[in-house]
């Protein structure tokens, strides 16, 4: 029996908990804030550099947290052998891309740390993927791997400031201004055309796989790619696709890349993918994959599932007798999702059912 007392946010969240610690992963918990100086060194890697600071009692400026997974690597001890395997629902502090203000977000996730393989990574795909399945059925996880395009460039000895503007324009699918600045970069015809490939293949691993090899003919890291892809379990094939424009910030991401959606939702959900690159600003030589689910996202999707407020209302007076009101309650209760009994009906409230306690039993409203 649904309980529709609890909200949908919160029914997920149980879910997913169940799934990590079933595959290892352990709970991390954390402090509300940290110190600002963390953020400020690594601002690229947050969603918003908008951060609520106070001072504290020393006088050191700290941080209300708005991201989680910076606060992992700074407790890493680094060569954890073999892996580390964490998972957290934590609450964040910073502005929602629905309202645009600051608030209190509760954010669930995973991070893996330390000597990754390919299994660590096709786990963590998986673990996406399934991830996006116990919200939704209509989902789809979008996976990519930015190491193609970084090693384009860097066998073009680009600036960084060029490499970031491939990324963005290539996370947009921008392909006029990607070509405009690939020629101004005097980059050669043959990886400009590769580049602008990359921008545009997108679709299921059975399409894209073949047109990849193509534009890397005898390639470890396309086979290595094709190898992750095939080991996620044929249950998950129907949401996996290919999209190279997931790409990341480059100076702090590398290799497999991804992110979550949902029907009805606009904009990811889930993201995540390799930062060994962050691992190694914060001076750790761990690898590390993880990804984070953002729940303030999933507020249009739960106005859909909870189309009420309340499964059943049962009106009773100050007259009845309230042992056997209570009696017909309990009957209810295990016939409904959920019961409310109330003397009159507040304004607004959404039921499915109304009936009326009428001194000896419940009987439907007309």
């Amino acid at each position: 029996m649904t309980d529709l007392t609890i909200r949908n946010d919160e029914q997920v969240i149980f879910a997913l908990r169940s799934l990590y610690e079933k595959y290892g992963y352990s709970q991390y918990k954390m402090t509300k804030f940290e110190e600002y100086d963390l953020y400020v060194r690594n601002k690229d890697f947050l969603i918003s550099d908008n951060i609520i600071t106070f001072n504290d009692t020393n006088g050191k400026l700290m941080a209300l947290k708005p991201d989680v997974t910076l606060s992992i690597i700074k407790s890493n001890k680094n060569n954890s052998a073999p892996v580390r395997k964490v998972y957290y629902n934590e609450n964040v502090y910073r502005v929602s891309k629905g309202s645009n203000s600051f608030r209190e977000i509760m954010q669930v996730g995973l991070e893996c740390l330390g000597d990754i393989d390919n299994y660590n990574i096709s786990e963590v795909l998986s673990l996406a993927a399934e991830s996006l399945r116990s919200i939704s059925d209509e989902c789809i996880l979008s996976v990519s791997n930015i190491d193609f395009i970084s090693n384009i460039l860097d066998a073009e000895d680009v600036s960084s400031d060029i490499k970031s503007a491939v990324f963005k324009f290539i996370g947009e699918k921008n392909l006029h201004e990607l070509s405009v600045l690939l020629k101004e970069a005097e980059i050669s015809e043959e990886n400009a055309e590769k580049l602008c490939v990359l921008a545009t293949l997108h679709g299921s691993p059975d399409r894209v796989m073949p047109k990849l090899r193509e534009l890397f003919p005898d390639c470890a890291e396309v086979d290595k790619f094709e190898s992750i892809l095939n080991s996620i379990s044929d249950e998950l094939n129907d949401i996996i696709e290919i999209d190279f424009s997931i790409t990341g910030d480059s100076k702090y991401y590398n290799g497999i890349a991804f992110k979550g959606y949902i029907s009805g939702i606009s904009g990811s959900v889930l993201s995540g993918g390799q930062y060994d690159r962050l691992m190694r600003k914060m001076k750790q030589s761990d690898k590390a994959i993880g990804f984070a689910i953002y729940m303030d996202m999933l507020e249009s999707l739960n106005e859909k599932f909870n189309d009420y407020d309340v499964d059943t209302v049962l009106l009773y007076s100050d007259s009845d007798d309230i042992a056997k009101l209570n009696k017909v309650l309990r009957e209810l209760a295990d016939k409904c999702a959920s019961i409310l009994a109330i003397k009159e009906i507040p304004q607004k409230l959404r039921y499915r059912v109304l009936m009326k306690f009428d001194g000896e039993e419940a009987k439907l409203c007309e």
